[in-house]
């Protein structure tokens, strides 16, 4: 770590005369900080810590490490791939903006540029896979003003745009776990369409086909349970959500006499584990208040059960998230207005 140490600092001297290199210096301190830590911290009497926000983001990437091992145990060695073009082009984007704006490069990214390959089909083509990751990066994020100013999760708003500008290839052919065969249907569209239930068991263990990070669920709640416990997610906005999504199905069907799947097929299905950990508790673009984290978790809930029973999509976990996302200025204002109004 010193030899690394030794090459940035001197790469930063270098950046001070040259004014060509100089203008990679958001380049060279997001490495720096990356590897370091960062020497920004409070004074007395505040506690003295180097976690900023690029080290809160690796915790994170931390809890995804085991939906990523168990994705390449399932889909092979190309998913690295998808991975590895995903953080080139991303960071392709994020650069420039950096280097344009001279300001420094977020660490966001690391997330983003993470969760959005894993959001994919196993055998998606890897130039739509730069195409999505730039289009996530730019109009998810940087048109918005860069990191903490977007107002929807970046990742989402790529594989939304993949959804709608390339529907045959992200919803029509997935790969079977373990080989190159090809199956017509996800375990949600089974259930929809022929009123198939895929075993529990073979669900939490990814059995099935599906996205490249959502089918191995194990991983998935060991990661989100990680985050609570570490205190990077409140667990109240995936508690609600989940509950939610669990108890909706059971109450609709008995007393509005519908046909919405079984809550814990709810729960084990699609990207929902996925989405409720790691997109829906973004920071960035979910409500910062406790009330309104819960009134988030049930409106996702809703929505997303809602979605997949009754429109023509069998996923309604991006969809809702968007959609929540949209309304969380409102839900944050509405609680402080409530908690908070004038006597």
């Amino acid at each position: 770590m010193k030899f690394i140490k030794n090459i940035l600092d001197s790469l930063n001297k270098l950046s001070q005369q040259n004014k060509l290199l100089n203008k990679f210096k958001p380049v060279l301190n997001a490495t720096d900080e990356f590897f370091f830590g960062t020497d920004k911290v409070t004074r007395l009497p505040h506690i003295l810590d180097y976690m900023d926000m690029k080290r809160f983001m690796s915790f994170v990437v931390v809890a995804l490490i085991p939906a990523v091992l168990a994705a390449i145990y399932l889909w092979g060695f190309r998913v690295i791939s998808i991975i590895l073009v995903s953080y080139i082009f991303g960071g392709i984007v994020e650069v420039i903006f950096a280097i344009v704006r001279k300001k420094e490069i977020h660490e966001g990214f690391l997330v983003t540029g993470l969760i959005f390959p894993l959001v994919l089909p196993p055998n998606v083509p890897l130039w739509i896979v730069a195409v999505g990751i730039m289009f996530a990066v730019l109009f998810g994020k940087e048109v918005f003003g860069g990191t903490g100013r977007n107002i929807f999760n970046p990742a989402i708003v790529g594989r939304v745009f993949l959804t709608i500008a390339f529907p045959k290839i992200m919803t029509v052919h997935w790969q079977q776990p373990f080989t190159d065969a090809v199956v017509q249907a996800t375990p949600l569209a089974l259930f929809k369409n022929q009123g198939i239930l895929t075993p529990y068991l073979d669900l939490l263990l990814g059995k099935n086909a599906g996205c490249i990070g959502e089918t191995f669920r194990l991983a998935l709640i060991l990661g989100g349970l990680f985050l609570i416990l570490t205190r990077i997610v409140d667990w109240r906005l995936p508690f609600s959500y989940l509950l939610t999504v669990f108890i909706f199905p059971y109450f609709s069907n008995h007393i509005l006499h519908t046909n919405f799947a079984p809550g814990i097929f709810q729960l084990l299905s699609g990207g929902l584990l996925l989405g409720a950990f790691f997109m829906a508790t973004d920071p960035v673009t979910s409500p910062f208040t406790k009330s309104g984290r819960w009134i988030a978790g049930l409106l996702l809930g809703l929505l997303t059960v809602l979605i997949r029973g009754l429109s023509g999509y069998v996923e309604g976990v991006m969809f809702s998230i968007l959609l929540v996302n949209a309304f969380t200025p409102l839900i944050d204002t509405v609680v402080l207005k409530i908690r908070y109004r004038k006597k």
